[in-house]
């Protein structure tokens, strides 16, 4: 099923005019509208009357996120506040918070998108979405509740956490599909096996869950389908751009499928900005299309992946991007070494007696990072046989050292021994003094 045939098929010459057209739109309303984009632009000597083609991208010049905070609260809108309907925001832990307002015709965009992902990940109006993303200024939880309600499905709007109720309405009210993070659904997994062990997930009516808003591993989808007994599929979205919905997973799980009709995505060198070709992996960079009240132009997501064109089974020519593999901020250079947390992952995900649960930590005792990795063992692996722990401490610290080439402390911890989250999974923990 798709939500819209006509552009979700659209030959790949007739989308480039497309993005063309609506670029040349976007430009000029950035542009003519926000003095903030009027600087940037006549600073780098770029007009967008001059705007003729893709290739005149180059000249545009990039937004940063630290330039977003600095405009806090609404100095990217515009329009009017009083076109405005609603407001998301960014946590702010690190700054001033990045604040993205929508027009009417935004939220219908924005509801279109993620019903658009519901689709492509196998949903339709009859399903049953319980959506366990945070709700609030946080893009996720309204995202998929106007998604759903935009392709006519029912929406459960019970937000993150409470598991217990999680569980009973999964039950109570036939639930066929979960939206949330996938480190949260590893904790539902975890939750059933501790609390509730008579709780057969293959007794309910949940099929799939839609997971997104932190990178995840092929061997965490996995352990998610096993435990749970469902499909999993990768939504994706930064709330800078909109929000969950930028690009989705189809039933092939062979990579999300960009909208391309409401952003333009480029691959860059994240060192240089240079400009990378299609099937290159790097820093992607989004352009909004059709957003009204926060144009998105050129923006650096730091988010780490590539593009690509392929004939997939599912009939939709969009382009697609490949799971994101990390940050450009979230890189770790140990010993000369780069690192991405979601390489961490991978290798813990594939060996025997380790739980999905882990925690990086960055100290500096001396002039050189140490890092440690501190990571549950799953209660099938769990011996009070210290030889039996130290066999496997040693194997993983060996196969870290072998596939990531540098080496790490290993520290091996009891079940449920590091904090669960309802949201966002903290996994890395910098002690260093800077």
């Amino acid at each position: 099923m798709m939500f819209k045939k006509e552009v979700e098929t659209m030959r790949e010459a007739e989308m480039k005019e497309l993005q063309l057209e609506r670029l040349k739109w976007s430009l000029s309303h950035a542009y003519n509208n926000n003095k903030l984009y009027h600087d940037k632009f006549d600073g780098a000597g770029f007009n967008p009357d001059k705007f003729k083609s893709l290739e005149d991208m180059k000249h545009v010049p990039f937004l940063t996120k630290q330039e977003m905070r600095d405009a806090y609260p609404f100095g990217l809108f515009a329009v009017p506040l009083d076109k405005v309907v609603r407001i998301h925001s960014s946590s702010g832990t690190t700054g001033n918070a990045t604040i993205g307002g929508l027009t009417k015709n935004d939220v219908a965009v924005f509801g279109e998108i993620v019903a658009r992902s519901i689709c492509a990940c196998g949903g339709s109006e009859k399903d049953i979405i319980q959506v366990a993303f945070g709700y609030g200024l946080f893009t996720g939880g309204l995202g998929l509740h106007f998604g759903t309600e935009t392709l006519g499905a029912l929406s459960v709007p019970i937000s993150g956490g409470n598991t217990e109720r999680q569980l009973m309405l999964i039950k109570d009210f036939g639930t066929t599909i979960i939206a949330c993070t996938p480190s949260y659904a590893i904790n539902v997994a975890d939750y059933i096996e501790r609390n509730k062990p008579d709780y057969d997930m293959r007794s309910t009516n949940l099929r799939k869950a839609i997971l997104g808003s932190e990178p995840w591993s092929e061997r965490m989808r996995e352990e998610i389908e096993k435990r749970l007994h469902i499909d999993a599929y990768d939504i994706y979205g930064l709330s800078e751009v909109m929000g969950p919905g930028v690009s989705a997973e189809c039933t092939e799980k062979s990579g999300l499928h960009l909208c391309e009709d409401h952003f333009y995505a480029e691959i860059i060198d994240p060192q240089t900005g240079e400009l990378l070709p299609e099937g290159s992996s790097g820093e992607i960079v989004y352009t909004s299309l059709t957003k009204e009240a926060f144009p998105t132009i050129r923006y650096r997501s730091k988010d780490l992946t590539r593009l690509y064109r392929d004939s997939c089974k599912c009939g939709r020519t969009l382009i697609k991007m490949e799971r994101v593999s990390g940050r450009c901020d979230d890189m770790l250079i140990i010993r000369g070494v780069n690192v991405f947390p979601s390489q961490i992952e991978h290798v813990l995900m594939q060996v025997e007696g380790i739980a999905p649960h882990y925690q990086i930590i960055l100290d500096r005792k001396t002039a050189m990072d140490d890092v440690e990795v501190m990571v549950e063992v799953s209660e099938s692996g769990f011996s009070d046989k210290l030889t039996g722990l130290e066999a496997l401490k040693k194997r993983l610290a060996e196969k870290l050292k072998n596939v990531l080439g540098v080496s790490m402390k290993v520290t091996l911890v009891e079940p449920m021994t590091i904090e669960r989250s309802e949201g966002k999974a903290k996994r890395v923990i910098d002690k260093r003094i800077m």
